[in-house]
């Protein structure tokens, strides 16, 4: 914090972070003043999601420009709302993709609050955890674990939390096969809840470079490929974490009958549609094979990723960045091939 107000990455505009420098630029805001039921966290750590590219790209609904990026920050509470009372000032707390939702209508009365049509998004409607400040309401605010470290959580709040609910989407048992297309944050938080959740599953792991294959197995994926390899076996679920429509089609190809696919994205490029005519029916879906699309997460499913990811010692492997290279982060996960998922990190006042 400065003696004016707060840092932060703001994004000022669309387009290619890797082309144009100026879409993400440092700024300074003034100190956020919590409202009713509202808390300030000061932000230590803050994930970097593909999300965001999403949304730097066009590929979501707009964002409320200028907007603070980030919606896996974790930090300390130091301010309550007048209406705040479930954290204590010092509390350790996490914000994941939902800011809010309506709380009224009927998908957030059966705790589907994902699918509520005035869900609000962290670091697109409002501003998130690019910053060393921001303010959510303490209802869509999670406990972090003890066992848990600060760069270890931010990922979970969104890359583990998705994988956790696409898992539970799949429907599988133990001892049924699982598919991974794709294995960034999400994919290989997904492949370690897979392992505790499903003893005695074989898990395929489809992955693009042979670095992301080679880690796959490492932990503990019983094969691993390319896209456009044939697993062993035929799989009853797969689960696809990419950004593209290529591995789709491929997976529908790999199902066995009754298999059901997850597409675990909120947008896909466009750069290979037209894999999508290749798509013919007695090949990719017939027998009963079944697609699922994972719409955002809900407050329960953050919640019981962390608790699962706290006690039976998941974490994920993380790559570091200080705040000010926001955008170099992005760029590098553009570009794929890494180990695991991107922090930024931010140091105390």
């Amino acid at each position: 914090m400065t003696g004016d107000g707060f840092r932060a990455i703001e994004l000022r505009g669309l387009g290619d972070p890797a082309a144009a420098d100026h879409l993400l630029a440092p700024t300074t805001r003034p100190p956020p003043s919590p409202e009713q039921d509202q808390i300030a966290i000061a932000v230590s750590v803050c994930g970097v999601c593909h999300t965001e590219l999403d949304e730097i790209h066009g590929r979501t609904p707009p964002p409320a420009l200028p907007v603070i990026p980030g919606h896996q920050a974790v930090g300390r509470v130091v301010a309550r709302g007048p209406a705040a009372r479930r954290f204590p000032l010092g509390a350790r707390v996490g914000v994941g993709w939902i800011w809010s939702a309506c709380g009224e209508c009927r998908w957030c009365r059966s705790g589907r609050e994902n699918l509520c049509p005035d869900f609000r998004a962290t670091g697109r409607d409002v501003d998130g955890g690019y910053a060393e400040r921001m303010v959510v309401s303490e209802r869509f605010a999670h406990p972090i674990p003890e066992g848990l470290d600060d760069d270890a959580a931010a990922p979970l709040l969104c890359a583990g939390a998705i994988g956790w609910r696409s898992l539970r989407l799949t429907g599988l048992s133990p001892g049924q096969r699982l598919g991974l297309t794709g294995f960034g944050a999400s994919g290989h938080l997904t492949l370690r809840f897979a392992r505790a959740a499903l003893p005695g599953s074989p898990i395929a792991v489809f992955a693009r470079s042979a670095e992301q294959r080679a880690f796959a197995l490492e932990l503990g994926a019983d094969w691993a490929g390319d896209t456009t390899e044939a697993p062993p076996e035929p799989l009853d679920a797969i689960i696809d974490t990419t950004p593209v429509w290529t591995p789709v089609v491929r997976a529908l190809e790999a199902l066995a009958p009754g298999g059901r696919l997850v597409v675990n994205a909120i947008r896909k490029e466009s750069h290979d549609r037209e894999i999508l005519a290749t798509i013919d029916y007695p090949k990719h879906l017939w027998m009963e094979k079944e697609i699922k699309s994972v719409a955002n997460v809900t407050r329960a499913d953050v919640a019981e990723c962390l608790e699962v990811a706290a006690r039976t010692g998941i974490a994920p492997a993380v790559e570091r960045y200080p705040l000010a290279e926001a955008r170099r982060a992005l760029v590098d996960l553009a570009r794929g091939g890494s180990r695991g998922a991107k922090v930024l990190r931010i140091p105390p006042d």
